[in-house]
């Protein structure tokens, strides 16, 4: 399905993103927009001082107390975080910087000028209103990069998990800068997984003498391989995804990155942010209203 440029979204697009929990809208931006976006996040990563950053690995299932802090502390940074086989027995890059990191964010959307620009489009406003959001605001901002050989597979989960609000209602928007596809690790869905009204797994952080500590509650719903279907998409597409819709992507084993800018919306003015999230607003104004 296609959109007009600053258009909103069709009936029949609505019913399909309510019934199936995702969306895929091609031809949101142009080929020259993604390239834009694109170099953007690239001359961050070329221009930053890593000096100033710890090698920092995006690994969900582990990590010291260095990488929690820092992976705490990015909600309203423009934080590194890199590949698990990025690094050598020596600790030096492997490859380069834009084939070594597995992401950039969490704030793009309140500190680059690039990405704030396209996160506040009239463009972006059209699709929350057509999904009659009250008050959609912004929480975090990343590109992932999903590297040739070493990008890391995202086992199945739902964003809500993450990000949690009473009642749920989150949304991700995921734009490819690149063509993602089966062979770099697109997404895959497990439509209608997103029904139930209760969540059945939730990231709960606490803090203890001064230092944030998450832990995983509840147990995922078990999704047999062959119920996924492959999000497949061209340069330029944006992909809608519900917050409590299973997803997942492989390893990217191929010769190809698979360049993506996301970002994940709340509706503040029909449910309360959890105190339990990881992410919560800071005096920096990193929670930003989209109108």
């Amino acid at each position: 399905a296609k959109i007009k440029m600053a258009g909103k979204l069709t009936t029949q697009q609505v019913d399909f993103f309510n019934e199936n929990g995702y969306l895929i809208i091609e031809d949101f931006i142009s080929s020259v927009e993604c390239d834009r976006l694109k170099e953007r996040a690239h001359r961050i990563i070329d221009e930053a001082n890593f000096d100033d950053h710890p090698k920092v690995t995006f690994n969900t299932t582990s990590r010291t107390q260095l990488a929690q802090d820092y992976f705490y502390d990015s909600c309203d940074k423009i934080s590194f975080f890199f590949e698990d086989n990025a690094f050598d027995e020596e600790g030096k890059l492997k490859y380069d910087r834009k084939h070594s990191i597995n992401k950039v964010g969490h704030a793009l959307h309140l500190l680059d000028p690039v990405y704030r620009e396209f996160t506040n489009s009239d463009k972006i406003k059209n699709v929350a209103k057509s999904l009659e959001f009250k008050a959609p605001t912004i929480v975090q901002s990343m590109v992932i990069l999903k590297p040739p050989k070493i990008g890391g597979q995202v086992g199945p989960h739902r964003d809500s998990t993450y990000l949690y609000t009473q009642p749920m209602r989150l949304l991700g928007f995921w734009l490819a800068l690149e063509d993602a596809t089966k062979e770099n690790a697109c997404l895959w869905f497990a439509p209608k997984t997103h029904k139930g009204d209760k969540l059945d797994v939730q990231l709960v952080t606490t803090s203890k003498d001064g230092k944030k500590e998450g832990r995983i509650e509840g147990n995922i719903e078990d999704v047999p391989d062959n119920f996924y279907i492959a999000g497949e998409v061209r340069k330029g597409s944006l992909v809608l995804i519900h917050g409590e819709v299973l997803h997942k992507s492989e390893m990217n084993t191929s010769e190809k990155s698979r360049n993506i800018y996301t970002f994940h919306v709340y509706d503040a003015g029909r449910s309360k942010w959890s105190s339990d999230n990881w992410l919560q607003p800071t005096d920096a104004g990193s929670f930003v209203q989209l109108y």
